[in-house]
């Protein structure tokens, strides 16, 4: 503890960059020996005036806070000099000093993570190919790595989710501030599964400077980057090229000519990008690497799914057409309610898959689509645990959103 202040007051210093903080520590080895050096010492090194006056600042005020703060959200600190520090960013230029994390704790040099980034605007399309990446990934055993902002990167968080997998977020802020705020529920999901990351402490802003520096922590801790729908400029890119820049490997979905949201990603496969259709086109790249986490899980390909799925079909029919067959038909009253092809959840099973909140929410929204304040109102459960409720009952795929921000259910309980 009395090493890692020493660390916090170096990385919160104002003005203080990561090219800086290692330089320093290039020379004095420590935080805590250019905490004690003598002001003209500072003189040596190319700092602004502004990086100078903040290390001639010996207040401890800030690591204190940030230690509070900490403690009181639940949230580790993990420096450069720490064991568990992932090598994969030990090999950076410029390596992130401190990293605040939220969650689980991952071994990322033994993980397959692959980072899932596109546009914060996608087309339907995009949507669906972030979720369904997300998800096969997830399935097949990768770690799935992404930001949290609204957009693919939600798409992509939810199809992992799903997928049963655990998901990483890297944020430009604190891992305290979310935005948008319409995602703080998905945080709490990641946070439950996965972790929050940032080398921002909490209360942290996000702010535009901040997006650059973190995204070369998103390439840095994974195998490969994933666009999935992108301009040929923005954020995306910028991955891409810290990517690139890191040696790792780059992926990316085609997308139709005329979508300008597509340029991005078709320009990458031009210039060398893997094309990839689905997960195993990413995941059949480390099955001799981590044969263990991988090879297992990995899933089908499209077209065996396709065929299976198939074969499986036919043979209900089979089997149904035999046993019509067999018996006598019914009379009318006795026949099977029709269900309007929704999923019906026999009773015994309902207390298994849902929890007393999501029961109340599904039986809300079997009559017709509701908005969330809807089902505030109408189940007067709170609206936070309806937002959470309603964002896990769309991972369990039992509801849907629908345009205008309003939900149905995909399953009816039976009574």
């Amino acid at each position: 503890m009395t090493e890692l202040k020493y660390w916090l007051w170096l990385t919160s210093c104002p003005g203080m960059t990561p090219g800086k903080v290692l330089m320093l520590l290039d020379h004095f080895v420590t935080p805590e020996r250019i905490y004690y050096a003598d002001r003209e010492e500072y003189t040596l090194f190319s700092l602004t005036e502004r990086q100078r006056r903040s290390l001639e600042d010996k207040s401890m005020d800030r690591p204190q806070k940030i230690l509070a703060d900490c403690e009181r959200l639940g949230v580790d600190i993990m420096t450069l000099q720490d064991a568990a520090y992932p090598q994969r960013l030990r090999q950076l230029a410029d390596p992130p000093a401190v990293l605040y994390w939220k969650g689980k704790k991952f071994l990322f040099d033994e993980e397959p993570a692959i980072a899932v980034v596109g546009t914060r605007k996608p087309s339907q399309y995009g949507k669906r190919m972030a979720e369904q990446f997300g998800l096969e990934l997830s399935r097949g055993g990768a770690l799935l790595v992404s930001g949290i902002a609204e957009g693919l990167d939600s798409c992509a968080i939810r199809g992992a989710l799903k997928g049963g997998g655990a998901v990483v977020s890297l944020l430009a802020g604190g891992v305290d501030r979310i935005i948008p705020k319409e995602n703080r529920f998905l945080a709490q999901d990641v946070a439950a599964v996965g972790a929050l990351i940032s080398e921002y402490p909490p209360g942290t802003e996000h702010r535009g400077e901040h997006y650059r520096p973190r995204n070369r922590i998103l390439s840095g801790l994974c195998l490969g980057v994933l666009a999935v729908e992108c301009r040929t400029f923005g954020g995306t890119m910028l991955t891409v090229n810290h990517a690139l820049e890191q040696g790792r490997d780059v992926f990316a979905v085609p997308g139709a000519l005329d979508n300008e949201m597509s340029e991005g990603t078709n320009r990458l496969i031009q210039q060398g990008a893997k094309l990839v259709t689905s997960g195993r086109d990413i995941l059949e790249e480390y099955w001799d690497r981590f044969p263990l986490k991988l090879s297992a899980a990995a899933p089908l390909p499209p077209q065996v799914v396709r065929e299976r799925l198939g074969e499986l079909a036919e043979t209900e029919r089979s089997s149904e057409r035999d046993k019509n067959r067999e018996r006598s038909p019914e009379p009318e009253s006795q026949m099977p309610k029709q269900h309007s092809g929704r999923e019906i959840v026999p009773r015994k099973e309902q207390k298994s898959r849902f929890t007393d909140d999501e029961l109340q929410i599904i039986a809300a929204l079997e009559d017709k689509p509701l908005s969330a304040d809807e089902v505030v109102e109408r189940t007067q459960i709170l609206a936070r645990y309806v937002l959470s409720a309603l964002t896990m009952l769309q991972v369990q795929g039992a509801v849907e959103e629908l345009p205008g921000r309003r939900f149905r259910a995909l399953v009816e309980l039976e009574q």
